[in-house]
């Protein structure tokens, strides 16, 4: 008998510290805590705003909740003025930090962002320089072809003159040629003297 009053004295306090769940008390606000689930308790103490505290149980009845404080002390407060979401007190440092953070990461971004455009303008600028020698060397280049072109076109051209100055010597040698030999065969009968023939026929 003993050993069964022992164990359900055991499980009704084992109960509330099973169920004992962390809580915060809400920033607006410090509020007092009562020795009982209502105001018409004494007041034991009270508990800052933002407190980090530990719900016990709670009374739905009179809208108290019991608590536990990081100081061990235990009563009852105001079931609105117990929240499960933490505090500003908590939440701004942490929220400061991955705001920092984010802003590290951002500038990183930017510092990556601004490298690789500056990469970039110094490689297009570079294309464009390149570009600019490539027309420059091609104009070069076609007005070489040009020049040279037409001093083909002038080659060419004195040639042809050459060839048909060179055919009209050749025509004018030629013709002075048969002149001269027309001109021997009819004037040399008149300047050789012919040899009288002999009576006989012979000479």
């Amino acid at each position: 008998m003993k050993k069964l009053v022992c164990l359900v004295l055991a499980s009704m306090l084992a109960v509330p510290a099973a169920f004992a769940q962390d809580r915060y008390i809400s920033d607006k606000l410090f509020t007092y805590m009562h020795a009982g689930p209502s105001n018409q308790f004494r007041i034991i103490g009270s508990v800052d705003a933002g407190d980090k505290v530990k719900r016990l149980t709670s009374n739905k009845d009179t809208g108290y909740t019991q608590i536990q404080d990081a100081k061990g002390r235990k009563g009852w407060v105001e079931s609105r003025f117990v929240t499960n979401q933490e505090s500003m007190a908590l939440r701004l440092p942490k929220l400061e930090k991955e705001l920092s953070e984010v802003k590290a990461k951002l500038a990183n971004a930017r510092s990556s962002a601004d490298q690789e455009k500056a990469g970039l303008v110094e490689s297009l600028a570079t294309r464009n320089n390149q570009i600019n020698d490539l027309e420059q060397g091609y104009s070069e280049m076609s007005q070489q072809l040009s020049a040279s072109q037409e001093e083909v076109r002038k080659l060419r051209a004195k040639l042809d003159t050459q060839k048909d100055d060179l055919l009209l010597k050749y025509f004018m040698y030629g013709g002075g040629v048969a002149g001269i030999g027309l001109l021997f065969g009819l004037i040399l009968p008149h300047i050789v003297p012919r040899r009288k023939r002999s009576p006989s026929g012979w000479s």
